[in-house]
């Protein structure tokens, strides 16, 4: 199937749940009228709401259809289970966000970013740092290590924009994993001078390793944020529990 069309689809029917034009709680058209809707095929649908579900968007129930459980969130959300720029959490949410570049520069992997990152040490790396405003206040302090081998060309006017735009679109590589860890920190002197933290004397640290196709380290990142405009989604599913044995056998 091709790519383009089913995130297209996808991309579509998203940007309409987050617009509430497909409420919460309500059900979506019927499969025929999104295929008709798409001129798509049915697999190709189905493909884009199986991801739409993974996502959080999307409930499938059976004998009636499939329901929108999506709700905006009162705060900034950041979703765990997807990989996504921040261009794309700020077109989510509405937040109409503002990126400043604090740091571009070139650098050479030592041992602690090596042991932090997972970076060979003398690996060439672009070092980023970009403060994130939302609603005029300095809440978000990304630090990115990007491997010069395998993101070329990068330059301080993309990082203003869009990093992830610019890996996908121009340099065409798949991204595909993410691991993350999300711990709380106290502020280092660097956050106290560059975000709005406003008496805290801690940040929430969420560090990613990301890789390609390949499976290949490409980033590692700390986002620093503010904490009262922290807020993690993420979407859960009950797996199905075996019986239990019986205790007198």
């Amino acid at each position: 199937m091709p790519k383009a069309k089913f995130e297209g689809i996808c991309r579509s029917i998203k940007q309409k749940i987050e617009a509430q034009d497909y409420p919460y709680q309500s059900l979506l058209p019927a499969e025929s009228e999104l295929i008709q809707e798409y001129g798509c095929a049915r697999n190709t649908l189905r493909r884009a709401l199986a991801d739409l579900t993974a996502a959080g968007y999307l409930q499938p129930i059976q004998g009636k259809g499939v329901r929108v459980i999506y709700r905006p969130a009162g705060k900034t959300a950041f979703l765990i289970g997807v990989i996504e720029s921040f261009q794309e959490t700020d077109q989510r949410n509405n937040l109409h966000a503002v990126t400043k570049v604090v740091r571009f520069e070139q650098v050479e992997t030592d041992e602690r970013l090596a042991s932090q990152s997972g970076f060979m040490v003398g690996e060439p790396l672009w070092a980023v740092e970009r403060v994130r405003y939302l609603e005029g206040k300095a809440l978000i302090l990304d630090v990115n290590y990007f491997s010069q081998a395998m993101v070329p060309g990068l330059t301080a006017g993309i990082a203003a924009r869009s990093i992830y735009e610019y890996i996908e679109k121009v340099l065409h590589i798949r991204i595909t994993t993410t691991k993350r860890r999300v711990t709380v920190e106290r502020a280092t002197t660097r956050d106290e001078a560059l975000l709005d933290l406003d008496g805290y004397g801690s940040v929430v640290v969420v560090s990613s390793l990301t890789f390609n196709a390949d499976g290949l380290l490409f980033e590692y990142t700390q986002s620093r944020h503010q904490p009262a405009s922290f807020c993690f989604e993420d979407t859960a599913t009950r797996r199905r529990q075996s019986s239990a044995p019986d205790p007198g056998r």
